[in-house]
């Protein structure tokens, strides 16, 4: 097995050390289009770790069901049948592979496969996570504990966004935890990512460029043709998610693919600007966000807060209310705030103490009234490029998430299902904003200014004299 260039720069970053000499990483998930080696690398990775790893190590390679476990074992029989030195040092069994001098096995374990008690992996690495069950993760992820450096690393292509709860997928989870740590939203320096999609997800997806950042074995491991051909046959969204590697929605998607992204333009709101705050929130184990808006020919978009359960709080988490009165206070020192606009519900008594401080609130009820025009407005912006936003990936997240609902009044955004844990309150607060800031931005010149104009002079001439 000859390793690419591409394939020793991931598997050194991916086994880096920390001071002491350990593993820096005990999570990973790495992500890129079918066909281009992920198994076979896989493989490799689960017999090094098996030769290479402590004495009595256990070495777990996890797949969605029987049949892609044979396949992978089937890999790993012939890796070691072909290798003079490694057939002579192990041992090859039905379902697993033992190197005797260090005590050391290799299982392989399906998805659908019961799982017994005492299980102690130093390496675990998953085939396709979008296909594994969330229970069996968690239980090579927390049976590791009693090891110096246990690591659970997943290849895959992205898959659906939501399991069959409503709730994110397992997968689709990992790679917003990644893209968080990788933006230095969240710091878990123990968690690798590296995910290979195109730059801009508005990209076509019959642009060879494209299939080239989704696939690093592009031309070499997976064939040019391969590409050429089955684009013409294949669904877009199905080309996309597994040729392109991106997260294609599959309920009613709110935004065309890509529109949110041509909107950006990275840019903080100077001090002292006018401007309209967006207040949405709760109070339990939700998120509460804060946005602002700046007024002009082309508004423009920003977070000033936002708040969201830590992933690692406790289930009684509660958004702090203080904090976030605090947070609007900052935000009227620095902005020149003209509303605050915010749905009267659960925080009444913030909007109360926050109005007696001579604070501008505007209560913003979210009924079917008025949301459904605001988001169809809002909607129209973005698609025309009449917004700007700085680019805040909390922000975009949480506009991706939106759904559709459509009612006898027309569509507004919403949550996928109410139980949903993918957050959108950051985009509620956007839209509630961007609506008020509509109607006081600066009249167009022109020909208005031109009619009003000829209006003052007509009235100056028939003043008495």
């Amino acid at each position: 097995m000859r390793l690419r260039q591409w394939q020793k720069a991931l598997i050194q970053a991916l086994l880096v050390e920390r001071e002491g000499g350990r593993l820096r990483h005990r999570r990973a998930l790495i992500g890129m289009g079918r066909k281009n080696g992920k198994s076979s690398l896989l493989t490799g990775l689960a017999l090094w770790a098996l030769v290479a790893g402590p004495d009595g190590g256990e070495v777990y390679s996890l797949a969605g069901d029987r049949e892609q476990a044979r396949i992978t074992f089937g890999t790993a029989r012939r890796m070691v049948e072909l290798d003079p030195e490694l057939s002579d040092r192990l041992r090859l069994y039905r379902d697993a592979i033992e190197f005797p001098e260090s005590g050391s096995v290799w299982r392989v374990v399906s998805s659908d496969a019961p799982l017994k008690e005492g299980l102690s992996p130093t390496l675990a690495l998953v085939d396709e996570v979008h296909v594994i069950d969330r229970e069996l993760w968690d239980v090579m992820a927390l049976a590791g504990g009693a090891r110096r450096e246990p690591l659970i690393l997943g290849i895959t292509t992205a898959g659906v966004r939501t399991d069959s709860t409503g709730f994110d997928s397992l997968c689709y989870e990992l790679y917003q935890h990644g893209r968080r740590v990788v933006s230095g939203e969240v710091e878990d320096p123990s968690f690798f990512f590296a995910w290979w999609e195109p730059g801009m997800p508005e990209a076509s997806h019959l642009d060879p460029s494209t299939w080239r950042e989704a696939n690093p074995g592009y031309d070499d491991l997976v064939a040019a043709e391969d590409f050429s051909t089955s684009v013409l046959t294949t669904p877009e969204a199905e080309f996309r998610t597994k040729r392109c590697n991106q997260w294609v929605a599959t309920h009613r998607a709110w935004l065309p693919t890509g529109a949110w992204e041509t909107c950006a333009e990275p840019r903080a709101i100077e001090d002292g600007a006018e401007v309209i705050l967006g207040f949405d929130g709760s109070f339990d184990n939700d998120s509460t966000a804060l946005s602002v808006v700046e007024i002009g020919e082309k508004p423009h978009l920003d977070v000033a807060a936002a708040w969201e359960r830590p992933p690692a709080a406790p289930e009684s988490w509660r958004v702090p209310i203080l904090e976030v009165e605090e947070a609007v206070r900052a935000a009227c020192r620095r902005w020149k705030v003209l509303e605050i606009v915010c749905d009267p519900a659960r925080w009444a008594r913030t909007y109360e103490v926050l109005a007696d401080e001579g604070l501008p609130i505007l209560e913003y009820p979210q009924s079917p009234e008025r949301m459904v025009p605001a988001t169809q407005r809002f909607y129209e912006a973005v698609v025309n490029r009449t917004l700007t936003q700085s680019g805040d990936r909390r922000l975009a997240r949480h506009v991706a998430n939106c759904v559709v609902k459509v009612s006898q009044r027309g569509s507004r955004i919403a949550k996928e299902t109410k139980s949903s844990s993918r957050k959108i309150d950051l985009a509620i607060a956007c839209v509630i904003a961007f609506d008020r800031a509509l109607g006081r931005r600066p009249a167009k010149s022109g020909f208005l200014d031109y009619v009003n104009e000829l209006t003052a002079e007509m009235k100056e001439q028939q003043k008495p004299r």
